[in-house]
């Protein structure tokens, strides 16, 4: 997007630091909250682990984005390296998945024979989760780095985390003033739901930018008709085709113009108005003088915004 270009070296190195710091608070406190669960039984615990999984899974793809952004592209790789943090993120969300259901499985296990919890040891690794979340949230949040788009949603992830780490302390303080342990199985399920929308929600962006989907937040239709009412020169827009490289949408698009006095004028007017109202900064413009004729010329109007096919 258009925000991926303006950022500056100096920026972007500490975007990194911010990110580095706060995957290093999260992965460890994720390990930690591992081996808690295991010592402790508690199962709600290594759901919160996975949880903390997704967290340093983003920071993780983040920090990639920010490396990723500063290498040039070569004759072999002209978008550089930009869709491996895509690539990364689908098979993170495959596992994911997996380590929800295997969660939910043993859940069920342990309702059918219910298993000790050290109550006392599960209590205070829940609280140094907590703690984990807080300052790795600070981390991300303070400075100029929640300008930037990937530490913001990075910071978010975070901050849902606090919830499983709440989820574990309160599971925690009812086994050690109840003793009733299926509490355990049943908060680590919930916290395996929060598991699994962010699964899905990566899942489902990271195989739409796979197969070269177009972004779900741009309607191909309005974009269309917006650009014919903005520039009256513009008569027909047609060929229209947008994907994600990374954060960076690319779009290929044909429009049929009035035989313009200034074609690089009317060029640079089109290209304007694409990255201040859809923030696509990259755009390969056919300008064209006669009507387009041709099977795919109505190919986005029919699907007003949802086609996301690309005819080549």
């Amino acid at each position: 997007m258009a925000h991926s270009h303006p950022h500056s070296h100096a920026s972007g190195d500490d975007n990194a630091k911010r990110l580095m710091l706060a995957f290093g608070v999260t992965a460890t406190f994720m390990v930690i909250e591992v081996i808690g669960g295991i010592v402790s039984g508690s199962l709600a615990l290594l759901a919160d682990a996975g949880h903390m999984l997704t967290d340093a899974a983003a920071l993780l793809f983040a920090l990639l984005a920010v490396q990723f952004a500063h290498r040039p592209p070569n004759a072999r790789h002209t978008f550089g390296w930009l869709r491996l943090t895509t690539l990364a993120a689908f098979v993170n969300a495959i596992a994911l998945v997996v380590i929800t259901i295997l969660i939910v499985w043993e859940a069920i296990q342990r309702f059918r024979h219910p298993q000790p919890v050290a109550g006392g040891t599960m209590m205070v690794i829940a609280i140094a989760g907590l703690v984990a979340n807080i300052l790795a949230f600070w981390i991300l949040h303070r400075g100029s780095g929640e300008k930037n788009l990937n530490v913001r949603a990075a910071a978010l992830h975070v901050l849902g985390d606090l919830l499983g780490s709440v989820g574990a302390i309160v599971a925690a303080l009812i086994i050690m003033g109840t003793g009733w342990t299926p509490i355990d199985p049943i908060l680590s399920v919930l916290v395996s739901c929060l598991v699994l929308r962010s699964a899905w929600h990566l899942l489902k962006e990271s195989v739409n930018e796979l197969l070269e989907g177009a972004p779900t937040s741009l309607n191909i239709g309005d974009l269309k008709r917006n650009l014919c009412r903005s520039i009256p020169e513009v008569r027909n827009v047609h060929h229209v085709h947008v994907w994600m490289v990374g954060e960076k949408p690319i779009m290929t698009l044909h429009v049929q113009v009035v035989p313009p006095h200034d074609h690089d004028a009317l060029l640079k007017r089109v290209q304007h108005f694409l990255e201040h109202h859809y923030e696509i900064a990259h755009a390969t413009i056919q300008m064209e003088y006669q009507p387009c004729s041709g099977p795919d010329c109505h190919l986005n109007e029919a699907q007003s915004g949802d086609s996301h096919h690309h005819h080549h």
